[in-house]
């Protein structure tokens, strides 16, 4: 009886081949796959001088040469950064500014109010930017009303500063974000000597709170800049009518929309930007690295009180409602309500034209339809393997002894440096040149193989600090009783992961649903999701379709927010 229990309570021998070696070394290989897919293609095209998946080419340097003696692409260029810069000015001072009101003052509603000013984060910069050209636009709804009262409206959407608004407001809640973090834990007895000094709210605020924020205005400024160059959906809606080129709309227009593409041309301009974003990245890491000199928080910090406004409280309060109220709520309002229309206009009466017929013509339509359900299809079942992905990425380089896991957590991150415009074109290259995958091209898993590599970044950002939190005591318990890495990774890590796995699909799930810049140049007829569906009725002019096909998208991302806040209680924000 002895013998018996003692050979039950031994722990198990180790096999000889250790089962943690083909998963880790499986993932890193995928991982690696994935992000060196889209890069080499596209640095190799921009070293020939025919297609990749022609029979016949030389290496040459020529299309460099070309690419800077092109007509009109100096302003190209110039336009490109203009259009980041002023992006990322709008973007830093509406998200500076929303954070210390929101995060450090004693306004009224602060929470509801934060929470409408995080919504253009939930949402595509395209969807947006139809919102905006239903209410802002030549024959939108505020515009009419404006002519019909006072004459000529004092705005356009048809340049570089307002394709810039609109960006700095789909933006913002980045650098909201990032400087609200930083506001919220400043030590207050740095402020408190500023008040017991004689220093008033904004005084206090100006020499002190504000100076605090740098490395977060500075960190999101970069990213915001980032963002800004790789923007398609707005200058393609904005800028192309008014003859405004920027880089991403000239991969576009040289690229897919090409009858005949120059591949030579569009690689050497795809690289040219992917050197740049790579470079922005690497800045970003250096600044977040050289921060040390802005610690003020010590063990024993609490959280700093609010500043009283006093008389400016509603005051304040009436601005930041209108600011949402103007860039938020009546654009996307009109967007919906243009949906159940056939025209939308101050001088006709809404009841006369309400109607359900642009949703029946959506549903109608295969074309239409199909792209609803593709969208759907790739969301969940591309955001559910890629969450998997992730959630092994993550326990391999935080959980183990892989030898190769620093090099597996830069490959994973490397995407940040990726724009959406240069990943479809990579992946075009990458399906057209390899044998045999032409079905796959053909089909919508190109387009989760793509969106999965591009979001490797975001679903990581979501999981990493939870699992950074779980003690390793718990790792080392299960290891002493005879548990190999898999096992304890499996049984006892992963369960304690749930809910940021919950929160890693939803991100996932939500970047899938209205992600376009990459679809736009790998989807064929039958691939088509949301995104491209939406881009091709624009071009058509079927505003009431496009409004109706937004409007299902938003319905669908606001669902899942509010479900995954309602039943798992998790953020999606930091």
């Amino acid at each position: 009886m002895d013998a018996t229990v003692n050979r039950a309570e031994a722990p198990p021998v180790p096999s000889a081949f250790p089962r943690e070696i083909p998963i880790q070394y499986g993932t890193a290989i995928l991982v690696l796959v994935l992000v060196a897919a889209p890069l080499l293609p596209v640095l190799l095209q921009s070293l020939l001088d025919g297609a990749l998946y022609d029979d016949t080419y030389n290496f040459t340097l020529g299309n460099f040469t070309r690419l800077a003696r092109t007509e009109g692409f100096g302003l190209v260029l110039v336009n490109t950064v203009v259009l980041a810069a002023l992006t990322t000015i709008v973007a830093q001072f509406l998200g500076t500014v929303a954070a210390i009101l929101f995060g450090r003052t004693d306004v009224p509603g602060s929470r509801v109010l934060s929470e409408f000013f995080l919504w253009p984060l939930y949402l595509s910069a395209l969807v947006l930017s139809f919102g905006w050209y239903a209410f802002y636009g030549p024959a939108g709804y505020l515009t009419l009303l404006w002519e019909s009262l006072f004459g000529d409206a004092p705005w356009t959407l048809y340049s570089l500063g307002g394709m810039a608004v609109i960006a700095g407001v789909s933006q913002a809640p980045l650098a909201y974000i990032y400087c609200l973090s930083s506001a919220t834990i400043t030590d207050p007895s740095l402020e408190e000597a500023a008040r017991v000094s004689g220093a008033g709210t904004f005084r206090t605020l100006w020499r002190i709170t504000l100076p605090l924020m740098k490395p977060a205005i500075a960190y999101s400024a970069v990213l915001n800049f980032t963002i800004g160059l790789e923007l398609l959906s707005i200058p393609l809606i904005f800028g192309d009518p008014a003859g405004i080129t920027v880089l991403t709309t000239f991969l576009f227009n040289n690229g897919i929309s090409s009858p005949r593409p120059d591949h030579g041309l569009v690689a050497t301009a795809a690289a040219l930007m992917l050197v740049v974003v790579c470079f922005l990245v690497w800045l970003q890491g250096k600044m977040l690295g050289n921060t040390r000199r802005f610690v003020t928080l010590g063990g024993k910090a609490t959280r700093p009180r609010p500043f009283r406004l006093g008389v400016l409280r509603w005051p304040l309060f009436a601005i930041a409602a209108i600011y949402i109220l103007a860039t938020v709520i009546a654009p996307m309002g009109l967007l919906v309500l243009r949906a159940f229309t056939s025209f939308l206009s101050p001088m006709v009466p809404l009841s006369d034209v309400l109607t359900l017929g642009n949703f029946v013509t959506i549903f109608d339509y295969p074309i239409y339809s199909r792209a609803v359900w593709n969208s759907f299809v790739v969301s969940l079942v591309g955001g559910a393997l890629a969450t998997g992905l992730i959630g092994l990425i993550a326990i391999i380089v935080h959980r183990s002894e892989f030898r190769f896991r620093g090099a597996l957590h830069y490959l994973a991150l490397f995407p940040r440096a990726v724009p959406g415009v240069v990943a479809g074109i990579g992946f075009f290259y990458a399906f057209a040149l390899v044998p045999g995958l032409g079905t796959l091209r053909n089909s919508i898993w190109i387009l989760v193989i793509a969106f999965t590599m591009r979001f490797i970044p975001a679903g990581l950002g979501a999981v990493a600090p939870m699992l950074l939190q779980v003690s390793q005591d718990l790792d080392r318990a299960a290891r002493v009783q005879g548990a190999d890495w898999w096992t304890t990774s499996r049984r006892i890590v992963l369960p304690l992961m749930r809910p940021a796995l919950v929160g890693c699909f939803t991100i996932l799930f939500i970047s899938f649903f209205k992600e376009y810049s990459t679809a736009i140049f790998l989807f064929a007829p039958g691939s088509e999701v949301i995104g491209t569906a939406l881009l091709q009725l624009w071009v058509q002019g079927e505003v009431g379709l496009v409004a109706a096909l937004a409007t299902i998208q938003v319905a669908v991302i606001a669902v899942c927010v509010a479900a995954v806040r309602g039943i798992f209680g998790v953020k999606l924000h930091g």
